[in-house]
């Protein structure tokens, strides 16, 4: 019995939501372990089609359980209206889902703080849910946890501590009207009382999951390069993406995580601010953008375009120890009758095998490109391997020798059957 842990190797956007879904009926128990509702899953299956934002794909299959990790911070009025919208759609949200007692609680006064912040100088294009202050004051130990919505005097005394100085903040430095919080304390006790039902020592909860055999599928959100030890720092999130925040996040161990797959877009794009080495700023990137319907699940941002980086996914396999990976939105490059893959960057002449620490040495990053035959062919909806073109094969080929990994997967459509399982 094999528990996995499923991340993106980008920028984020890679499909991760699909994928979940699609190896939903071979797990038991669904973790997400980091990040909050700045991250969004789509999944479309027939003619349903659902985003979401905190809780994990597998929630929508009956008789998964579904954990929001001690990793994650945790919008109390946004987990509400999801829970409340999923089963709108038909979908059972009960006892099949834990929110872990030990999550950090986005404030609104974080979110407030995290617009100004990109309203000023230099921004790095966050989505304004609060989450990267969310993650400093869990770090500067005075955050609220979930734990705290349910009981009236910790709850107090937690915003007494963290509200004043957060306040003067906003009002003398930032220009912003503060957020008392009375204005806040009762709503967050009424969602508290939703959300008691929920709450749970989810460390354990897997851990004694993993022990009676079940399987776990660890669900990340964002991607490796968004990850704010490796990632393109400072435009990265505010959480561990990569493998060592599935086990922090979610409280198992080492000896739990079985296998890591990653998920990889055909092609590169990235949301906000940050380096981009293979960015395309043309027309061919609006076509793929338009094609790929590259716009944000949680903001509706248009998301930036480029050609495929093998470089970076090279060091992003590395770092997580990938053993397979899963390949989405191929039929986006149908069209095309040359794709560019980045095999190699440089900086003033040296090369350069992965991408370097320094903001200003990525911003003059060349990348090296091979050029290889587009198909041109429809191949959207494809679910044999052998079906697609020659060329569509052989880019998936290249892709694999490239990073010395087996696809398992390959997505030709946005649709959960729209999927190629047998390479």
């Amino acid at each position: 019995m094999s528990n996995l842990v499923v991340l993106g190797l980008q920028w984020g956007d890679e499909g991760k939501g699909k994928i979940v879904d699609l190896l939903a009926k071979d797990f038991d128990v669904f973790v997400r372990f980091q990040g909050g509702a700045n991250a969004g899953h789509t999944v479309r299956f027939a003619d349903k089609h659902f985003a979401l934002h905190l809780i994990p794909s597998g929630i929508l299959h009956p008789g998964k359980i579904c954990i929001l990790g001690n990793g994650m911070v945790v919008d109390p009025f946004a987990l509400l209206a999801e829970i409340e919208g999923l089963e709108q759609q038909g979908v059972a949200v009960g006892a099949n889902l834990f929110l872990s007692d030990r999550a950090q609680i986005v404030l609104p006064q974080f979110q407030l703080l995290d617009q100004a912040r990109e309203e000023g100088a230099g921004p790095i294009g966050t989505t304004g849910r609060g989450i990267g202050p969310t993650y400093e004051f869990k770090t500067s130990r005075l955050g609220v946890r979930a734990c705290d919505l349910v009981h009236d005097k910790a709850l107090r005394e937690r915003l007494g501590m963290i509200l004043p100085p957060l306040n003067f903040l906003l009002e003398h430095y930032y220009k912003k009207k503060p957020i008392p919080a009375e204005a806040v304390l009762g709503k967050l006790l009424e969602a508290g009382s939703k959300l008691k039902g929920y709450l749970a020592d989810t460390c354990e909860l897997a851990r004694s999951f993993s022990g009676m055999g079940k399987r776990i599928l660890l669900e990340g959100a964002q991607g490796t390069l968004l990850d704010l030890d490796h990632g393109t720092y400072p435009f990265v999130t505010s959480s561990t993406c990569t493998i060592g925040g599935a086990l922090s996040g979610s409280g198992l161990n080492h000896r739990d995580i079985h296998a890591c797959m990653g998920v990889v877009k055909a092609y590169t794009t990235r949301v906000g601010l940050g380096p981009f080495p293979t960015e395309l700023k043309d027309a061919l990137g609006e076509k793929l953008r338009a094609r790929g319907n590259e716009f944000g699940t949680t903001t509706g941002r248009p998301r930036r375009v480029g050609w495929l980086d093998l470089v970076a996914l090279r060091q992003a396999v590395r770092l997580n120890g990938v053993e397979t990976i899963a390949l989405t939105k191929l039929d986006v490059l149908d069209e095309l009758s040359d794709i560019q893959v980045c095999i190699r960057y440089r900086e003033h002449g040296t090369e350069l095998t992965s991408l370097p620490a320094g903001e200003e040495s990525m911003d003059r990053l060349v990348g090296e490109y091979i050029v290889l035959p587009g198909w041109q062919q429809n191949t959207c909806g494809v679910r044999a391997f052998d079906d697609l073109p020659r060329q569509a094969r052989d880019y998936v080929r290249f892709i694999e020798d490239f990073l010395k990994v087996r696809a398992v997967l390959v997505s030709t459509g946005p649709r959960r059957e729209e999927t190629i399982t047998a390479l």
